[in-house]
């Protein structure tokens, strides 16, 4: 795929202003490129294809599959289908862990919106509780658990993962997508996990850790981002699995995801910057901007991202 110049020699050759079969000159005379004008664009400007829109091969990418029910044709829309898709693989790794039981009982530690909770418990038959620090999630999870399909069978609530109130073993499995980066104290929250979870129930969560020495206008741009405290090695998280008792059954490297999640949420901010102040104000952008470069710098150069699933140590 390749997008055609000028053919007047009067003027410099511009990939973003195509002349086409059916655009016109200077004078409305239609004009068709050659195969020598095609071949003079790609000399001058292949390398800023490569650099716009991929290196490998010079066409349109399979960024879904061609037989996707629902056609994804923006950013946001292929953002959501890669959430998705990581909602599926998530739980068909959860769903490996339980045992025969008709009816599994799950935590959803840090459920966010409800989606996840819900697809949970619509591919396991089980009951899945949810919970979040934030009152308006929890709005927004009510209002998707009503008319789920699997709906009776979930139930959401204000909770922290840090001081779980759940009677002791009283899930069979847990989770917590992308909560823990966001605790204070991480620790407490793995020995609350393992105090609510059955003897040999299992734990998956994800985690954010830090790779290198970033800049300090790094590591305050994503703590400030996300409202997280600083990054540790990961090295230190296996540390506070030991110390908690777990067993490690499984760590997936899954950075390159992280990374590219940053670099398209960076883009949209750009792309939707008038949408944000709209919404949220003038303040809004003075907060965000100066973030959002070492931000993506410091996913881009110091972020890991991993799966990690533990299990609970039978009685």
């Amino acid at each position: 795929m390749a997008t055609n110049p000028t053919t007047n020699p009067t003027t410099t050759p511009n990939p973003t202003t195509p002349t086409t079969p059916n655009s016109a000159d200077s004078e409305g005379t239609s004009t068709v490129p050659s195969p020598a004008d095609v071949g003079a664009m790609y000399d001058r400007f292949g390398d800023l294809l490569a650099m716009t829109l991929g290196s490998t091969a010079v066409h349109i990418g399979m960024f879904v599959p061609h037989d996707e029910p629902t056609p994804v044709t923006s950013l946001v829309a292929l953002a959501d289908l890669a959430q998705d898709r990581q909602t599926e693989f998530l739980i068909d790794t959860i769903q490996g862990t339980l045992r025969r039981e008709p009816a599994p009982h799950l935590l959803d530690i840090g459920c966010g919106t409800g989606g996840p909770a819900l697809r949970l418990a619509e591919r396991t038959g089980g009951r899945v509780s949810g919970i979040t620090v934030s009152k308006t999630q929890l709005a927004r999870c009510e209002d998707r658990r009503r008319g789920h399909p699997a709906g009776e069978r979930v139930d959401f609530a204000y909770g922290n993962a840090m001081e779980l109130t759940h009677p002791d073993a009283s899930f069979d499995a847990a989770w917590s997508i992308d909560c823990v980066p966001h605790l204070s104290d991480r620790p407490a929250a793995l020995r609350q996990a393992m105090r609510v979870l059955r003897p040999g129930g299992h734990l998956l969560f994800t985690e954010f850790a830090l790779r290198g020495t970033p800049t300090e206008a790094e590591s305050s741009a994503y703590t400030r981002l996300w409202t997280c405290p600083p990054l540790r090695p990961f090295a230190t998280l296996v540390g506070e699995i030991e110390e908690t008792g777990f067993r490690v059954v499984r760590v997936q490297d899954m950075t390159a995801n992280a990374v590219v999640c940053s670099e398209l949420m960076s883009t949209l901010y750009q792309d939707r910057r008038a949408e944000i102040e709209e919404r949220f104000g003038k303040e809004a952008l003075i907060h965000t901007d100066p973030l959002m470069a070492p931000y993506r710098s410091f996913c881009r150069d110091h972020l890991d991202y991993h799966l990690v699933l533990l299990r609970k140590p039978e009685a």
